[in-house]
């Protein structure tokens, strides 16, 4: 039961990490203090990646395009080895993604979760609340009179 929580818990992270804008990570990144030394088992590589979608979130899948992605993986000295992907073209945010997971497989997951992960989700929970207030703003209620006949 534990190695599926720890699996849940990575894939949070890398879920957080991947949609976060490159910019802020690398922010966050940066506050956190220096990279520590490691070792490059795949340098950043850019390709693409289909995604799919649903009609109405229960239909029959389909294809609905391609995204670029960034990708890395490193190795920490201690042998914790990390992953990162992220949509775009930045090298550096792939780094940065992959150094967390291997920090965070490392044993420091839970300084990182303070100082990274819940400010990117704050922000993410933030944005989303953003947008549906503004498509609430839009919002038509119809009606119909019903005739007394």
């Amino acid at each position: 039961m534990s190695d599926q929580i720890e699996i849940d818990a990575r894939k949070a992270r890398l879920s957080t990490l991947a949609k976060a804008p490159h910019a802020r990570l690398l922010d966050l990144w940066q506050g956190f203090g220096a990279a520590p030394e490691h070792e490059v088992l795949r340098a950043p590589e850019i390709g693409t990646v289909m995604v799919r979608g649903r009609a109405g979130a229960v239909g029959a899948p389909f294809n609905l395009g391609e995204i670029t992605v960034t990708r890395c993986s490193v190795r920490l000295g201690s042998g914790a080895v990390g992953h990162g992907y992220v949509q775009g073209r930045s090298h550096e945010a792939a780094r940065a993604v992959a150094l967390i997971d291997a920090l965070s497989e490392d044993g420091q997951a839970a300084a990182l979760e303070a100082a990274i992960l819940l400010p990117l989700r704050a922000e993410a929970e933030g944005g989303k609340a953003a947008r549906a207030e503004k498509a609430a703003a839009t919002k038509v209620e119809f009606f119909t009179i019903v005739r007394g006949e």
